[in-house]
């Protein structure tokens, strides 16, 4: 055999071992989820699994998602599995998946733990901050036997990241309120991907030292904190209902400096990378509010 030959086949038969090998991956809860070989059908739990799943170079892999996994386009052609807080467990097994990749935090952990003992690997996922993204799409590369498109995609993700650090690295801090929505009023924790976006901003949390990762507050905590900045995201393009109402008090200095902002909540609301999308609109917000400052 020419040695040519011979490493051809030696690659092919590399590829083929790497396609059939046991796959073990720690997920966000901290336990190891072991594949005897790379999945190849998959149900994802959560709009942003779906999307990572895809960045990751697993979409062909999937089944199923749940409501409000749009993007990319080609995720809408899929199976329905219910809402992410209210799964479809028939519908589910229906698919016949070798994993099911869910949200920690978010998926009911009666489906969750109904899954495991159907014999179904359950991977979960909870982004906490941006580094977390590129992480989460290597891992999920991993189960899904896609490692070279993972690694491009979180690689470019991190460059990004990095990218973002440098510009706003040492910029006067910047009192955010984040509002997620309106009645009642919540908003997020220090521990929240949105806080992470904040700092990487040169932002601070108003409410960073909640623990919960989606606290309620009440109007006159605001007011008390009496931020530089209001930033919302709601539900869609439109302004986010409740953001205006804050000129209901005209000495807030969010409303005093005109600093009622808004970004997409699928740019802001989803960890994904998308999600340095959104941190560029809320960087360049948080520099419009410096620029204010000497108005």
């Amino acid at each position: 055999m020419p040695p040519h030959s011979f490493f051809a086949f030696l690659a092919l038969t590399c590829a083929c071992y790497n396609a059939h090998a046991e796959v073990t991956v720690r997920d966000d809860a901290g336990v190891k989820v072991r594949l005897a070989k790379p999945a190849r059908r998959i149900v994802s739990l959560a709009p942003h699994v779906t999307e990572n799943l895809y960045a990751a170079g697993a979409g062909e892999r999937l089944v199923g998602a749940v409501s409000y996994s749009d993007f990319p386009e080609a995720v809408r052609k899929l199976p329905n599995v219910g809402g992410y807080d209210r799964p479809d467990l028939e519908a589910i097994v229906a698919l016949k998946p070798d994993l099911v990749v869910g949200w920690q935090s978010g998926n009911p952990p009666a489906v969750l733990n109904k899954l495991q003992s159907l014999g179904i690997p359950v991977f979960l996922t909870e982004p906490g901050r941006l580094a977390d993204i590129p992480a989460n799409i290597e891992k999920l590369g991993r189960l899904a036997g896609a490692e070279a498109v993972a690694e491009r995609a979180a690689e470019n993700v991190r460059g990004r990241l990095a990218d973002l650090r440098r510009q706003y690295a040492g910029k006067p801090v910047v009192t955010v309120f984040y509002q997620a929505w309106h009645q009642p009023l919540l908003t997020v924790g220090g521990s929240q991907i949105i806080s992470d976006v904040i700092r990487l901003c040169g932002g601070e949390n108003v409410f960073a030292g909640l623990a919960s990762k989606a606290p309620t507050v009440s109007v006159e905590a605001v007011l008390a904190a009496d931020p530089e900045v209001i930033l919302a995201s709601g539900m869609g393009k439109e302004t986010p209902v409740g953001l205006d109402g804050w000129r209901a008090w005209p000495r807030l200095r969010a409303v005093l400096r005109e600093n009622l902002f808004q970004v997409h909540p699928d740019l802001l609301q989803r960890p994904t990378p998308r999600l340095l999308d959104g941190a560029e609109r809320v960087c360049r917000h948080l520099e419009t509010a410096r620029w204010r400052r000497g108005r």
